[in-house]
């Protein structure tokens, strides 16, 4: 907050401890006049929440004013997470309602809008006369001296995860294990994915610089998704660890494979080919059964595990009963498995991402999927 107001030749400091500056969280002395703060802070800068936060943020604040002489209101947000369409949204209403109000609006980044009651009006950060947008917030992030950024992974493991929570009530249950919720905060979407609000809010903030979330509802809602669905694809185009195995045993191939995958010890799903099987969207056949594990070596190396003692290693050159496979995205691949006949198999996203890039008629079955369940999803955001 110093920084921000220093960069305007002022100095925000805390208010004295003396009785009567209890509530006030800050000053600014600005040619002989002190403004007594008022701070709100905020994760998510939705119209919606700024626009009411920012209202009560004036009334307390000419609250504070009134109390203390010689003072004028000063109303300041913090938004953690701000659109660039917020900047704009929060001048218009202004010069519709309180004009004669002093505020602040600031972001981690340094950038922000800086207005007076006598509707003088400063945006902070970028050149004058220049609009705030978020390219601009991008280039100024440094700013006020911060650090520089590692680049935003919109596809690691967690972030799929977090795709998956937001598309899943799109979804049938029977094709993807995840909550079926709407959401409208980053807190609500951390909850209901099980991670921090910080990693939920960051996603947010990515989807919504580029375009992929839809600013006029009031829950989250994906848009653009063709092109998200095909950047999601692209970034999954990997060469995978994996295995060939065969049963020591020659008879009785798919029990055994049942029991291997209903293993307590090993965490497994299904994957690829036999998974779009099971979830009934089957296109392909003739590819040996793709198992996922966590991590490969040493997922069978306990070999008083009666599901995976009859395995061995398959010398390449041999035909296998089955291939072992370590995901990319151990954590989304698992998380949003879901249960067919006892055992689980990849969700109907996950197949579709890993059959895309397989050389055995891959792109035949993922186009299969495409049109059959991701196709009507792109349809339903572009209506």
């Amino acid at each position: 907050m110093a920084s921000f107001f220093r960069k305007e030749g002022l100095d925000f400091t805390e208010p004295s401890q003396a009785p009567g500056y209890a509530d006030i969280d800050g000053q600014v002395i600005k040619g002989g006049r002190r403004y007594v703060a008022e701070i709100k802070t905020l994760s998510e800068g939705r119209s919606d929440r700024v626009i009411p936060l920012l209202s009560q943020a004036i009334i307390q604040a000419q609250r504070y004013a009134a109390d203390n002489a010689n003072s004028r209101p000063l109303a300041v947000l913090y938004v953690e997470h701000a659109p660039a369409s917020m900047f704009g949204t929060v001048a218009r209403f202004l010069d519709k309602y309180r004009p004669d109000a002093a505020i602040a609006v600031v972001t981690p980044e340094g950038l922000g809008l800086l207005r007076w009651e006598d509707g003088s009006q400063v945006s902070t950060g970028v050149a004058p006369g220049e609009q705030v947008t978020s390219q601009n917030l991008r280039r100024h992030s440094g700013a006020i001296g911060s650090a520089p950024t590692k680049p935003f992974n919109l596809f690691s493991d967690l972030n799929q995860w977090l795709l998956k929570v937001l598309l899943a009530p799109e979804i049938n249950e029977g094709m993807l294990e995840a909550p079926r919720q709407q959401y409208s905060s980053g807190a609500e979407l951390a909850n209901a994915a099980n991670c921090s609000q910080m990693s939920a809010s960051r996603l947010l903030q990515h989807l919504r610089q580029e375009g992929f979330l839809d600013e006029e509802h009031r829950s989250f809602r994906i848009v653009r998704r063709a092109e998200l669905f095909e950047r999601w694809r692209a970034a999954n185009m990997r060469t995978l660890p994996e295995l060939p195995m065969r049963f020591t045993v020659r008879i009785g191939i798919q029990q055994q494979l049942k029991k291997l995958l209903t293993s307590e010890t090993v965490d497994t799903c299904l994957g690829l080919f036999a998974a779009a099987d099971a979830l009934g969207m089957g296109h392909v056949s003739g590819v040996p059964p793709y198992v996922y594990v966590r991590k490969l070596p040493g997922f069978a190396n306990n070999r008083h595990n009666p599901a995976w003692a009859g395995v061995t290693l398959l010398p390449p050159t041999d035909a296998p009963d089955f291939i072992v496979r370590q995901p990319i995205a151990p954590d989304s691949t698992f998380k949003g498995a879901v249960h067919r006949d006892g055992f689980r198999c990849t969700d109907v996203i996950q197949a579709w991402l890993d059959v895309s890039s397989h050389p055995s008629r891959g792109q035949e079955q993922a186009d299969h999927i495409f049109q059959t369940v991701l196709q009507p999803l792109i349809g339903k955001a572009d209506k």
